[in-house]
């Protein structure tokens, strides 16, 4: 973690070395303090959206993990945007702009299902987690036939 942390000072330092000397101190100072204006705008912007989502996925009783996760990622990008530095501004547009921000979704969907199931396995023992939805019970014609519920098994 930390060389991570090192090759990331590095890189804000090369960048801003790169862009310093491409057009200037004052040059610089202006794209950094636009690159924060506009991106804590459209942080905001963005972060309304995902709470307007959530808000109706609430309330029409439906999972809301994608609203859910979509409002982490925008706050996420924001702080990124208010960090100094070119290479943490690229990283929070990425994150706030919704192309991107649903790859990184995906992403991280799928690394918290796969950390969820090592976790209940080393809690309690091996875990099965099924992904399905729950259907009401509707009178049938046929009592002999079962109740089917199509869904998908999510192992470690």
């Amino acid at each position: 973690m930390a060389v991570a942390f090192l090759l990331y000072v590095f890189a804000e330092i090369a960048a801003i070395w790169a862009v310093g000397s491409a057009v200037g101190v004052f040059g610089t100072l202006g794209l950094l303090l636009a690159g924060a204006f506009i991106g804590s705008w459209l942080a905001r912007r963005e972060g309304a959206k995902a709470m307007r989502a959530f808000t109706s996925a609430a309330r029409s009783g439906r999972p809301a993990e994608k609203e859910l996760t979509d409002g982490m990622l925008v706050g996420l990008g924001g702080v990124l945007i208010l960090v100094p530095g070119f290479v943490s501004d690229v990283l929070g547009l990425l994150l706030i702009l919704p192309p991107s921000r649903a790859v990184a979704r995906r992403l991280w969907l799928r690394r918290m299902e796969k950390r969820a199931v090592r976790f209940a396995n080393q809690r309690r023992g091996p875990v099965m987690v099924v992904d399905s939805e729950v259907v009401s019970e509707q009178p049938r014609r046929d009592r002999d036939q079962p109740t089917v519920i199509e869904g998908r098994v999510i192992e470690n």
